[in-house]
């Protein structure tokens, strides 16, 4: 029969000679035939003989000398001395914590305690002990459930961040001359860094955009210098026999020397600067990053040699706002930050007769050089452009004036959480570059708001110092997770990343990039069978976690991987539905951007796994096709929009499901300063289906002077009844 609970009984022994405390253990059982007020009969039973004693005497007991043990583990809890020994052994202050809870529990609930801890315990209960003799003890508990403290010491020489430039010793074994082309959006740094590089007997051109990279690659090649092109999900080469050529245009996950600070991808930027194997280096950037680029070269004993450039044409800020797009002339530019207020800017322009343009971040590459090429065209009716900021990402675009529609983005935290911020100096720097653009039309710039209320704003973004970057990003490599993985064989993917950034050291000029990206896809897939090395390329693969359809087919790709089965053209047709046709609706549209998305997937697979992906070529033939009829979407964007409304419940918006929390500047607008929306109660509802509900969606009234119209027009229609009454009445 198991013991109920495991106590210890003190005697005091006494004789002629002696007085002494005897402590030995007693077992409790139930007896379950027996029972006395339903509180079941128990039985003490020692090793020195049988002990019998009233029920309730015995329940007293138990509960006093558990409620004993319970004071003694929280005072060792609550000894700072306990938790800084421990955190020196690789226990943190969460680790401490639940290795505590599991101890207490083992403690309070075991059926039967090893010898040595029950002396413990007893000794500390009399008086004898310490509490701090309960540490080894506690110690080799939390080995138990946290292996890695067991090689806390080898983890920690591999977690070591400190100097991640010894991580790239071919780099290091050359000495490597670094040119910092420093200056404004539109100064021409970028031109004469890419003059140097064609002039040059080889050369890697590292873009922010797949776009970039193209244009680099015919630029090359249309010079006469022989150039291949080198992307996630593309390997072209010039030699028709597949030989390397001596100059290569790649993409890198950055978009420029200042994002080396990006919470999520500047890792990737602090690699290639660090990594590349070059006899000649040429950054493009802010001058807020030359003391930390020349501070970062010191620890690898190469200096930087700086060439500062100045705006080559002016651009100003206007002292008016645009406050209609009736007043939108040829050569504007709307910049808005979420895709719906894309698509309700765009129905306006086009309800008043007007054609636009619209880039946005998520259309395929082909389809953004389209909508350029169309805004570009002189000869095209297209003179208005409707984007993103994915604009301010080295887009070619001849524009005259820049309208922020909205000065708030959704933005990632430290933490990882979404929040809406007011846009940074410089991303507005970036944006309101792109107007007077030196090689378009327009020669000089111009830049302005939609909303009265936001001009301040933005003069007062725009007149401040860039803040100096002061810290890179990294990122744990395969081979540093592989290494712990060795010693952790039990661990996920997805704990191997936790522990290895708890243990994580770096100095005071890098950060560890938030991993919850790579997380939420090792997550994904954790129950498919995967070697570890595989598992880690399919979580650094670039999707969008956003989309539904794309984290799907990624799952299906690992699973049908993990059965060593390849992926052909035809399982990837009958997976993405394929022919597809052009979309109908805005629904539709962006589930084909989605199918596009899961294609780069593939191609960018391809590359890592030639294989397992054997149909690359088809895939980007279909690709293309694809490319073509989003196209076609996007040049009737506005039907798909009135398609959208048409098919959507009467009275509720058809975007409402796919708007993000935060303003909507021009559908619907909150202006600073007047009640929310849910202040006006009842009266909002009732006027959801109005015209003037109408009115304040489409950003042509605000809801205040929807409220002063609905006064006074209340106020008219009382006078009317009163003058039209009968006097004698």
């Amino acid at each position: 029969m198991e013991p109920y609970s495991h106590v210890s009984v003190t005697a005091r022994y006494e004789s002629e000679t002696c007085e002494r405390l005897v402590t030995f253990p007693v077992n409790i059982y139930y007896v379950k035939a027996v029972c006395w007020d339903s509180l079941p009969i128990m039985f003490i039973a020692s090793r020195v003989g049988l002990l019998y004693m009233a029920v309730l005497s015995v329940i007293t007991m138990w509960f006093l000398l558990t409620g004993e043990l319970l004071k003694i583990l929280n005072k060792f809890y609550k000894r700072n001395e306990m938790q800084k020994i421990a955190a020196d052994q690789g226990l943190d202050a969460r680790l401490f914590h639940q290795a505590f809870i599991s101890f207490r529990k083992y403690v309070l609930e075991i059926s039967t305690l090893s010898a040595d801890l029950h002396i413990i315990l007893n000794d500390i209960c009399c008086g004898a002990g310490h509490i701090d003799d309960l540490y080894p003890y506690f110690m080799r508990h939390a080995k138990q459930i946290f292996p890695m403290l067991d090689c806390m010491e080898d983890l920690r020489k591999i977690s070591d961040l400190r100097v991640p430039a010894n991580w790239y010793p071919e780099a290091r074994a050359i000495q490597r001359k670094v040119i910092f082309h420093a200056g404004p959006t539109n100064s021409g740094k970028t031109h004469h860094a890419i003059q140097r590089y064609l002039a040059a007997k080889s050369g890697v051109y590292c873009g922010p955009l797949k776009l970039l990279a193209h244009e680099i690659f015919e630029k090359s090649n249309t010079a006469g210098v022989p150039c291949d092109l080198v992307t996630g999900e593309e390997r072209t080469f010039v030699d028709a026999e597949g030989g390397q050529a001596e100059h290569v245009a790649c993409t890198i996950e950055m978009c420029s020397i200042q994002m080396i600070r990006d919470i999520s991808r500047g890792w990737a930027w602090t690699r290639a600067l660090l990594g590349l194997c070059a006899e000649e280096i040429h950054v493009c950037g802010e001058p807020a990053v030359i003391n930390f680029v020349t501070e970062l070269m010191y620890t690898t004993g190469e200096e930087v040699e700086v060439r500062n450039y100045k705006r080559l044409s002016p651009c100003s800020i206007l002292d008016r706002a645009v406050e209609s797009l009736d007043n939108l002339r040829p050569g504007d530019c709307v910049v808005c930050f979420s895709k719906n207020d894309i698509y309700s800017i765009s129905r306006q322009i086009e309800s008043r007769g007007l054609e636009c343009a619209v880039i946005y971040g998520s259309l395929p590459p082909g389809t953004k050089l389209s909508q350029a090429k169309k805004f570009n065209d002189p000869e095209d009716p297209c003179k208005i452009l409707v984007a993103t900021d994915a604009i301010g990402m080295g887009l070619n675009l001849s524009i005259r004036r820049i309208i922020f529609n909205s000065l708030v983005k959704p933005n990632i935290n430290e933490k990882g959480e979404k929040e809406l911020n007011t846009i940074s100096t410089s991303q507005a720097l970036q944006i309101a570059g792109r107007a007077g653009r030196f090689s378009s039309i327009f020669k000089e710039g111009e830049v302005t708001t939609m909303h009265r209320d936001d001009l301040p704003i933005l003069k007062e973004i725009l007149s401040r110092t860039v803040h100096a970057i002061e810290i890179a990003g990294l990122h744990p490599t395969a081979e540093q997770i592989e290494m712990f993985a060795y010693h952790l064989p039990d661990a996920t993917l997805s704990n191997l990343i936790d522990i290895f950034v708890s243990l994580s050291q770096v100095d005071g000029m890098y950060f560890v990039c938030n991993i919850d990206d790579f997380k939420f896809l090792a997550d994904m897939i954790q129950h498919i069978p995967l070697n570890l090395r595989s598992r880690y390329v399919f979580c650094t693969a670039p999707i969008n976690k956003k989309q539904p359809f794309v984290c799907t087919s990624f799952l299906k790709f690992a699973r049908q991987f993990s059965r060593d089965e390849p992926l052909t053209f035809d399982w990837v047709c009958r997976l993405v539905s394929w022919p597809l046709v052009p979309p109908k609706n805005i629904k539709d549209l962006v589930h084909l951007e989605a199918v596009h998305d899961v294609l780069d997937l593939y191609l960018w697979l391809s590359y890592r796994f030639m294989g397992m992906f054997p149909d690359a070529n088809y895939v980007r033939e279909i690709q293309q096709e694809l490319d073509s009829i989003i196209q076609l979407g996007v040049r009737n964007i506005t039907r798909l929009i009135r398609a959208t409304e048409t098919s959507a419940t009467p009275g509720i918006d058809p975007l409402s499901s796919q708007r993000r929390p935060g303003p909507s500047p021009v559908s619907p607008r909150r202006v600073r300063g007047a009640p929310k929306a849910q202040d006006s109660g009842v009266e909002a509802r009732q006027l959801d289906k109005s015209l003037g509900s109408r009115l304040v969606q489409e950003g042509l009234l605000t809801p205040d002077l929807l409220r002063q119209l609905q006064k006074e027009w209340s106020k008219e229609h009382r006078q009317e009844e009163s003058f039209c009454e009968p006097k004698g009445k």
